[in-house]
């Protein structure tokens, strides 16, 4: 399980550590820092996550070089792009996941088990449980499942704002299916982004502990044994660890975790802009030959305000600086995105900006992508009213169609509400070809975290008459 960042980034654990705090003075160096006392509390709390996603059939294109060069020469025709069925082999993986509660809700990594036909937890007593997914979000790289369990061991969760640089940390996991365990590093810094996948929200915890693949979704934790980080990537040339990991914070995760238990989806805060760190757009300008005088050399510089966005409406407009949230100081854009992943829509909050390097201050509602301040739950078929299921071969034939979506059953719903009955065969979803019941959920997801919040449906009949239909995803509470 790996995806690039920078040179390489490959999704791993990662580790922070707590120590003493200095003092004023100078003193004579301490004895090392027991961390057993940590590890013995934390790591019953860790378990491993088995992966498995079964065989699929896909089909792909396909170039034949032979259909290419021949072709015109026995009249076949031009063009060798074909396609073809073939059958992807059954994979396992593996992972790591930290226990919350007594009753079996586990927090993990989106990316450990997003693709999940089968999810087998195992404790660190050996004892093994089936279990399901709550809720994903891509995101922030999080992820709830749950087991049926009672009288595990929770971990305590900390707060991971009051971690300090040079603290003494220990990431837990299972790397390379080696269960339990525990290697130890410091905190090497805090809010760091790494723009390792457009549009997700990064504000880690970097440690120099000893992270490798299986650690994703493994506790980091201080020297109290309390839950700081969910361990998410390391940095690397090669794959393995290289000196630098990275871990979720408890501060993002709680709120997460929360959303999804109760809506099933995140519960997004946007302020309704875009840009970057002040130091970074004051370099961007220098290397064009351009000196500017910002008033500051921290912050959040806004290059672009949302027309609809919480922003505009209170006056903020691009070239401004953002300097603190609440009276809490902005220094870097991953603590903005950081301290926002804390808010749900409908919030209000205090910006603290600068303009033409005067000092302002705005109240403002935060809002959510479609512009408004309600929640939004998550969609799928079933709770639209829908049962659907791929056509199968003989379908197929029968019906002349390379796909679809059959409509077996229907009930009250957006989907009746729209006008769809029992029998169609649906086949594109907002231009998405639907192949299979994923193509579906996905498309139904992505419009409802969409502004428009519509799926325009393109079906067929039994007796083959084209059909459409928009089903309006409407906003469910306040």
């Amino acid at each position: 399980m790996k995806r690039n960042l920078l040179p390489v980034m490959a999704l791993a654990l990662c580790l922070a550590f707590t120590c003493e705090k200095p003092t004023a003075t100078a003193a004579a160096p301490q004895n090392p820092i027991d961390l057993t006392y940590a590890a013995e509390n934390a790591v019953n709390s860790v378990v491993y996550i088995k992966v498995t996603v079964n065989s699929r059939t896909q089909t792909i294109p396909y170039s034949d070089p032979f259909e290419d060069f021949f072709g015109d020469f026995f009249g076949r025709g031009g063009g060798g792009q074909q396609q073809r069925k073939i059958q992807t082999p059954k994979r396992t993986g593996a992972g790591s996941g930290v226990i919350l509660t007594a009753d079996g809700y586990i927090v993990t990594n989106n990316h450990v088990v997003q693709d999940a036909d089968e999810l087998t937890v195992k404790l660190n007593d050996n004892r093994e449980y089936k279990a399901r997914i709550i809720g994903l979000d891509k995101t922030t790289d999080l992820a709830l499942i749950k087991i049926e369990a009672e009288g595990l061991q929770p971990i305590k969760v900390a707060n991971s704002d009051d971690l300090k640089l040079g603290e003494w940390v220990l990431a837990i996991g299972n790397p390379f299916s080696l269960t339990s365990t525990v290697t130890a590093g410091i905190v090497s810094a805090k809010a760091r982004s790494l723009g390792a996948t457009p549009g997700s929200i990064e504000s880690f915890i970097q440690t120099d502990a000893a992270i490798n693949p299986g650690n994703s979704g493994g506790a980091l934790v201080n020297a109290r044994g309390e839950l700081v980080g969910i361990n998410a990537m390391l940095y690397s040339q090669t794959g393995s660890y290289a000196g630098y990991g990275f871990a979720i914070p408890t501060s993002i995760m709680n709120k997460v975790v929360d959303d999804l238990k109760k809506y099933g989806t995140v519960q997004r805060a946007l302020l309704g802009i875009s840009g970057s760190d002040v130091s970074a757009y004051i370099d961007a300008q220098r290397d064009k030959g351009n000196e500017v005088d910002l008033g500051t050399v921290n912050g959040i510089y806004v290059a672009e305000v949302t027309p609809d966005g919480a922003a505009a409406a209170a006056g903020l407009k691009a070239g401004d600086v953002i300097t603190a949230i609440d009276g809490k100081t902005i220094e870097k854009f991953g603590q903005l995105q950081e301290l926002l992943v804390n808010h749900r829509p409908g919030d209000k909050i205090t910006v603290t900006y600068l303009r033409d390097r005067k000092q302002h201050t705005a109240q403002l509602t935060l809002r959510n992508i479609q512009g408004t301040t309600t929640a939004v739950r998550n969609l799928d078929s079933e709770s639209m009213g829908a049962a659907l299921r791929p056509l199968t071969d003989k379908e197929k034939v029968q019906l002349s169609l390379p796909y679809g979506l059959v409509v077996s059953a229907i009930r009250d719903g957006k989907m009746k509400e729209a006008g769809l009955t029992k029998g169609l065969v649906i086949m594109k979803v907002n231009d998405r070809e639907m192949r299979t019941i994923e193509d579906f959920e996905e498309a139904v997801k992505a419009a409802n975290l969409s502004p428009d919040r519509v799926l325009w449906i393109r079906a067929k009949t039994q007796s083959g008459i084209n059909k459409s239909f928009a089903v309006e995803l409407s906003d469910e509470e306040k």
